[in-house]
């Protein structure tokens, strides 16, 4: 049921848990694999298409953690994953920052901007973006991965 075991007092049961995306990217299919347990929708920006796109998978399970309260099953969702197209996985630190007028960060939205550059070219820009959004003021921690399926066949060794 995810997190069996706990450390610290009683007094933090409302802390116990924690949100994950769990992806599969495989090397033969031009898939992505995900299972969502409370974390935010990753971002796919496909190569042809400047609109980034939400991926909800359509049975989330409870984050780590609160499994017992809940009799779902971790059930994968599969959407295309094509030569390309980039995927961005991120916390909430990074959405739930805000502005000076305490407007949340659009990174849907900003992130088209930087769509066809290079994984870490496109981390750099939304790094820089959230600290101008936020005048500095980022009061959370925050995680972002990018990754670009290039197309190129895995190779087996023996």
């Amino acid at each position: 049921w995810g997190l069996a075991e706990f450390s610290g007092s009683e007094d933090d049961v409302a802390e116990r848990f924690v949100t994950a995306a769990i992806v599969d990217i495989p090397d033969d299919e031009p898939v992505v694999h995900l299972v969502s347990c409370g974390h935010p929708p990753p971002l796919l920006l496909h190569r042809d298409t400047p609109a980034a796109s939400a991926l909800v998978v359509p049975e989330p399970a409870p984050p780590l953690g609160l499994g017992a309260i809940s009799s779902s099953l971790y059930v994968p969702a599969t959407f295309p994953f094509d030569e390309g197209d980039r995927l961005m996985l991120y916390t909430d630190g990074v959405t739930e920052a805000r502005d000076q007028s305490g407007v949340f960060y659009p990174l849907a939205e900003r992130v088209t901007n930087w769509a066809h550059h290079e994984p870490e070219t496109m981390l750099h820009q939304v790094v820089t973006d959230l600290q101008e959004y936020t005048n500095g003021h980022l009061n959370d921690d925050m995680a972002i991965v990018v990754a670009r399926r290039d197309g190129k066949a895995a190779t087996a060794t023996a």
